[in-house]
């Protein structure tokens, strides 16, 4: 089962996403939730960096959940949350 309980994330200029960090037992899996699930989730969210992660910081408890939903043990390296996960 994935856990999340390193605190840290970042945010992915590239990507327009927060990225953030799973772990099923000594696995590390990268998630990255873009831009447009956040505001989804957060309408007020402002689209720059401090806002974005603001909202994610805000809704860590549903974005995690949705992560381990889309997660599959032994899957791919990273996993991408959008709005359609919400």
């Amino acid at each position: 089962m994935i856990q999340f309980p390193n605190y840290s994330r970042s945010y992915d200029r590239t990507r327009r996403a927060v990225r953030f960090w799973g772990y099923d037992s000594a696995i590390e899996t990268s998630f990255f939730i873009d831009e447009g699930a956040l505001k989804l989730i957060q309408p007020d969210a402002h689209s720059d960096e401090a806002g974005l992660l603001n909202a994610f910081d805000a809704n860590r408890d549903l974005i995690c959940a949705a992560a381990a939903k889309l997660y599959v043990r032994g899957g791919r390296g990273s996993y991408d949350l959008v709005a359609a996960n919400f």
